[in-house]
């Protein structure tokens, strides 16, 4: 058998991929099974029953607060997408298309450094910014601008899209950055010498040709947001608390692991439902300027 393997290309191909398929197995699929089964068992204090039901599903619908919170989610996990992709693009273009090739690595290296520090410490250094009285508000009174410090900037969804915004930033640039540099330059020179202008060539070629990344970069935004829980419980305050922070909740402070297993079964369906609309929607796009 061992010899079968080795003897020809496919069965080498197998034995390499086979050990990391099975560890992506265990550490994934084992997990997601478990809480997809946890989901239709109930839980009362200590005691987990195991009878099949669909009483979590139920209790999802029938509240409003379960789902006041995921719309919640997908809309603050949205506008992080936005404004993150945003703010990443430009970057991105700059580094592609106007830092010399020797420096490239050194600017990417740059947009790696906020990785150094920890990702609490980078929440925290934004509540100092963000706080009553952190550095925006202090300069704004010391400049005049203001006459009492604003309090819509911290303890509520704002300064969560903040936080987050600045956190995925690196993700979105990356990939929009890698991208950018598969496109053939002789493509765009020759559209401007077809007559096309500069901004004209960035929508028709530039943007179609980026359009791989940006996919890219939104979904590497869009989905993990979703399931952040830190950022929300340090820098959202009662009113900017998402649905990661509901099924923590019922995972460790009322031991309904149950319920918090239904909670993440739902708000993985609609992640993956929007993730895949949003593909969808973008490949049609693409082959109909083609």
């Amino acid at each position: 058998m061992w010899q079968k393997l080795t003897s020809t290309e496919s069965g080498r191909g197998l034995l390499m991929v086979g050990p990391p398929f099975l560890y992506a197995l265990i550490l994934m699929a084992f997990p997601l099974i478990a809480i997809f089964l946890f989901s239709f068992w109930t839980q009362d204090f200590m005691n987990l029953d195991m009878t099949f039901t669909l009483n979590n599903y139920r209790e999802i619908i029938e509240k409003p607060i379960y789902g006041a919170l995921l719309q919640r989610s997908l809309m603050v996990s949205g506008a992080v997408t936005v404004v993150t992709v945003l703010l990443a693009f430009p970057v991105a273009y700059f580094i592609s298309f106007h830092v010399r090739p020797d420096r490239k690595s050194l600017w990417l290296f740059l947009i790696t450094i906020p990785f150094w520090t920890s990702y609490l410490i980078r929440v925290f250094l934004w509540k100092v910014i963000l706080g009553y009285n952190g550095v925006i508000n202090t300069g704004l009174l010391n400049i005049g601008l203001i006459d009492e410090p604003l309090t819509f900037i911290l303890y509520n969804v704002n300064a969560v899209i903040i936080t987050l915004a600045h956190a995925f930033a690196p993700f979105a640039i990356l990939p929009i950055f890698v991208a950018l540099e598969k496109i053939d330059r002789s493509l765009l020179e020759a559209s401007q010498d077809l007559g096309e202008s500069k901004f004209m060539t960035f929508i028709r070629i530039t943007l179609p040709l980026a359009m791989p990344g940006v996919v890219g970069a939104v979904l590497i935004v869009f989905i993990p947001t979703i399931g952040d829980y830190v950022t929300p419980e340090l820098m959202g305050g009662a009113g900017g608390k998402l649905i990661a922070n509901m099924i923590q909740t019922q995972f460790l402070a009322l031991n309904n692991a149950p319920l918090g297993a239904a909670l993440a079964i739902v708000a993985m369906l609609c992640v993956t439902a929007i993730s895949l609309v949003f593909v969808l929607l973008n490949r049609r796009w693409l082959k109909g300027r083609s």
